[in-house]
């Protein structure tokens, strides 16, 4: 066959049944990218005849007398596209695994079809961005400025990655070749409760290309949790690689290794089974009840399970005062259940990974994650290997939010590389993604709460029942933090907590974005609004009187031992002012018919700015040759745009410009350590690091300037890419060639322990129309108001907020992992589960408090998590506002609406 891709011509067959994608990836066109296999998310977009085109679902055989474009050739002879350019000026991306299909996209369309963005965009999904910047780019928008040197902390600068990005050239965690590279597929259990009784390989080890077929018997006795953590005690020692028990659908049976992947399919296939059914449990208040089928009985409190008898992971319980007085005696009192769904993380580059044994006897471990150090500790103490035999590391990672903050099949990779001495590979489905990693916690919050006549709260009280699935990992840490910020950010003198996370045989839940937050906070805030509408108080002013002032203590029972979170600086107030002035602004006519109500809401949120009991970072940096630098930090970059954080923290403290600085990151090969990229640490944790680091070496080169000058340390500066001491400049790479002729290499470190920690805050508003007859909603408007301390990068920080409000907006309208009486996932596709396209999304107006955090790195402050946590309860409230309705489950579908609406407004 002859084929034209990005204007060369080739004849090459493809295999039979093999689709375009695999076909141009097989050619190096790594481009082109794999996120769904079913052409719902558009990651492996190109261009044939100049239309595009989903390759993952065009036979390969059918490009043939066609002309193909890949990222890799829209413009020629490796230049730029102005399509390309229009992204970079814009800063369209943020992970940046659906740039490329969507660049494509986006420079096919005509003016015609540029009218209508989200039907010509409906085809191609990001999980970053929210579309603001896609749509900016479009629009010809510059978002990035320039910064002298010294000066970069506080601009909106670059990502490093930029270019690499839109020509389809920064390798994630597949954009490799690998002589030798054998196959991993695994059998998951049909079977939600079961006892393995026997594995017979027979047939699949005749499958010509099988190597070997691993099972429970193959694996080292040892328990361990799929969560990271710094600390192993905050989760249950509950799973092992492979188990002789499954406790819910589309869990590892057996992993089969082949030199193709049809191969190690077909041996699945034919691995015979045998099972002893199991009782099973999927409702967690059927969980928690006597008599209750035992999910990991033969746990005890020491594997960290607070209960296994009664299907209890982990439990809070708590009281300050004595709720049920001061219940009694309130001018006004609330209660209310609210419920929370699954929600997958659906980031677009599945989890993964290579592995091998290198000549020197370094298992090799090339993962999609965010925590590549702590991955290393446990499979250094799962294989019993010096941790120097261990390395874990990752490219770019195509988004995370929290889900590869777990390792899912870093231990399965180990175990095959060791056992047959050849790199293997194992990337998950988009349904495997589904059905067998994590997703949010699905919750059931009851609230209750309190005020007198002048709006004051007297009572607080969460009643929490969380569903971690068959096995804990975050199930603790989750449910503590859900039952912390999202009470302590109010002043009341009393206040109840009593919280269960509970194991069911459903897929197992984990970290997410916001880590449980969202889900309480939905409660919270509805019952804060519901005792303002009773008292005739405006929802701002009910906060301004009860929430937190700096300087105030930040209660939850049953109390924390951990007493290191300050208020590094206090934004609330301007917060809601922000948003208030912002919503008072008239909108614009619509013509909505008398069959729409409008109404507002808002509601506000309060995060640690590090998980409690430490995270720590590590850095390097030193100056090269050229004068320019070398930065080395551990923590990764899956869109949260650390990698430019750090640039510019260190320009600013060595006086010089981002292009000099280097950066090499998320290698464990690199020394130091990290604890990961999550808990919203990786500027405020990863950030000190960096920024003790650059200024010991400042430091460093004052005193060296100040001995070649002959002069006192105290009198060098440096400014402008050099030092300056009294009259004499010796210019950053005259300092290196003089350090290197005495032998020296001029370098320092810097580390953080993630103590003390500050506080961010946060406040959305909504307005909303909601047709009474249909439950359809409409945002007319969306502003959110942040304290991020100093916005290390404005354009970056906006985008991490309206990123935050967008995939947040899904979990309130629309995405939910729906899960049958019988524990199965029954929507594990992208097409079944809704995630938000360009069309779904409202533009939200961004601001930040003007804060400097006393703690944080340059006075910043977190700003990944929180944008997602109040966005729940303020669409909810502003439901509520609208319709005289308290909608009480999420997502705020129309047929959910519809019931309510019907019996309160009749039929149309």
């Amino acid at each position: 066959m002859s084929f034209e891709i990005n204007g060369k011509d080739f004849q090459q067959t493809p295999r039979a049944g093999q689709c375009l994608r695999t076909f141009l990836r097989e050619l190096g066109h790594f481009g082109v990218k794999k996120g769904c296999d079913a052409g719902d998310c558009g990651a492996c977009t190109v261009l044939i005849d100049g239309e595009p085109v989903h390759s993952c679902l065009i036979p390969a055989f059918r490009a043939d007398g066609h002309a193909v474009t890949t990222i890799e050739g829209l413009a020629p002879d490796g230049g730029t596209h102005p399509m390309q350019q229009a992204f970079l000026d814009a800063q369209a991306f943020q992970c940046g695994f659906c740039t490329a299909g969507m660049i494509l996209t986006c420079a096919s369309l005509n003016q015609a079809q540029r009218q209508d963005l989200g039907a010509s965009l409906k085809g191609n999904l990001c999980r970053c961005t929210g579309y603001r910047s896609i749509e900016d780019a479009l629009n010809g928008k510059k978002n990035i400025e320039d910064a002298a040197a010294g000066t970069a902390f506080g601009r909106s600068l670059p990502a490093p990655a930029g270019p690499q990005v839109v020509r389809g050239a920064a390798r994630y965690t597949f954009d490799t070749t690998i002589e030798g590279l054998l196959q991993i597929k695994i059998l998951r259990s049909p079977h939600p409760h079961a006892r393995i009784i026997s594995i017979d390989k027979t047939a699949a080890l005749a499958v010509p290309g099988v190597h070997t077929v691993l099972t429970f018997e193959d694996v080292p006795d040892r328990l361990f949790s799929t969560a990271r953590h710094e600390k192993s005690w905050m989760d249950p020692d509950d799973t092992r690689i492979l188990d002789n028990v499954v406790r819910f659908i589309g869990q590892k049976v057996a992993a089969v290794i082949a030199e193709t992947e049809a191969a190690a399919e077909e041996g699945c296939r034919r691995l015979v089974v045998s099972y002893d059914i199991l009782p099973a449990v999927v409702d967690p208040e059927q969980a928690i009840a006597p008599g209750a089928p035992l999910i990991h009985g033969d746990k005890t409190p020491e594997q960290r399970v607070a209960n296994a008898q009664s299907n209890i992971v982990a439990e809070t319980h708590g009281e300050f005062g004595d709720v049920a007085s001061a219940l009694a005696g309130s001018a006004v009192t609330y209660e209310g259940t609210f419920t929370t769904q699954r929600v997958q993380h659906a980031a677009l580059e599945t989890h993964g990974g290579l592995a091998w044994v290198d000549p020197g006897g370094i298992l090799n471990v090339r993962s999609s994650t965010q925590v590549p150090f702590l991955t290393r500790r446990a499979l250094s103490e799962i294989f019993e290997l010096p941790p120097d035999k261990v390395r874990v590391f990752c490219e770019r990672v195509g988004g995370g939010f929290g889900g590869k903050q777990e390792m899912f099949v870093e231990d399965i990779l180990a175990l095959a590389a060791i056992r047959t001495g050849r790199p293997v590979k194992l990337e998950l489905t988009r349904e495997e993604q589904f059905i067998s990693t994590s997703t949010r916690h699905p919750m059931r919050v009851t609230v209750k709460a309190g005020a007198d006549k002048d709006g004051m709260l007297t009572a607080l009280q969460l009643d929490v029942l969380s569903n971690t699935g068959a096995y804990g990992n975050h199930a603790g840490p989750v449910l503590f933090h859900a039952c912390s910020e999202s009470i302590s950010v109010y002043n009341c003198p009393n206040k109840k907590v009593d919280a269960v996370a509970a194991y069911t045989n459903t897929l197992p839940a984990g970290a997410f974005r916001g880590y449980g937050l969202p889900q309480t906070q939905f409660a919270v805030e509805g019952a804060i609004d519901e005792l303002a509408r009773k008292l005739g108080i405006s929802p701002f002013d009910i906060r301004r009187r009860n929430a937190v002032k700096s300087g105030d203590p930040m209660l939850a029972p049953p109390g924390s031992e951990h007493d290191d979170v300050l208020y590094g600086s206090y934004g609330l107030d301007q917060c809601l002012d922000l948003v208030e002035r912002a919503m008072q602004i008239e909108a614009p006519k619509t013509d909505l018919s008398a069959d729409w109500l409008i109404g507002e809401g808002i509601a506000l949120t309060m995060i640690d700015t590090v998980p409690p009991a430490g995270h720590i970072a590590d850095a390097r940096i030193s100056l090269r040759e050229d004068g320019g630098f070398e930065l080395t930090v551990g923590t990764a970059e899956f869109g949260n745009g650390t990698s430019t954080v750090h640039r510019q923290i260190a320009a600013t403290a060595l006086a010089t410009t981002v292009d000099q600085i280097r950066l090499l990151q998320s290698d464990t090969a690199h020394g130091g350590h990290d604890t990961g990229a999550y808990g919203s640490t990786g500027t405020f944790v990863a950030g000190r690091a960096t920024q003790a680091a650059a200024e010991n070496l400042a430091e460093e080169l004052r005193i060296f300037a100040s001995t070649a000058t002959k002069t006192s340390p105290d009198t060098c500066v440096l400014k402008n890419d050099s030092a300056i001491c009294g009259k004499q400049r010796l210019s950053f790479a005259e300092l290196a060639e003089a350090a290197r002729v005495q032998g020296q290499t001029l370098s320092a470190n810097g580390s953080s322990a993630g103590t003390p920690r500050s506080v961010a805050f946060n406040v959305q508003g909504f307005r909303v129309a909601v047709n009474k007859g249909t439950g359809e909603i409409k945002i007319l408007k969306s502003v959110q108001a942040a304290d991020a301390g100093r916005v290390a990068n404005p354009m970056q920080c906006r985008g991490q907020v309206e990123g935050g409000v967008a995939q947040s907006l899904g979990a309130t309208l629309y995405e939910e992992m729906v899960i049958d009486d019988g524990g199965r996932v029954i929507n594990p596709q992208i097409r079944n589960y809704h995630l938000p396209s360009f069309a779904d999304i409202p533009r939200t107006e961004v601001f930040f408090a003007d804060t400097v955090d006393s703690i944080g790195p340059m006075g910043a402050k977190s700003m990944s998590e929180s944008p997602y946590n109040p966005v729940a309860a303020a669409l909810g409230n502003a439901l509520a506002d609208a319709t005289g309705i308290r909608f009480t489950t999420v997502p705020f579908k129309p047929d959910r609406l519809f019931p309510a609406l019907h019996e309160k407004f009749g039929k149309l």
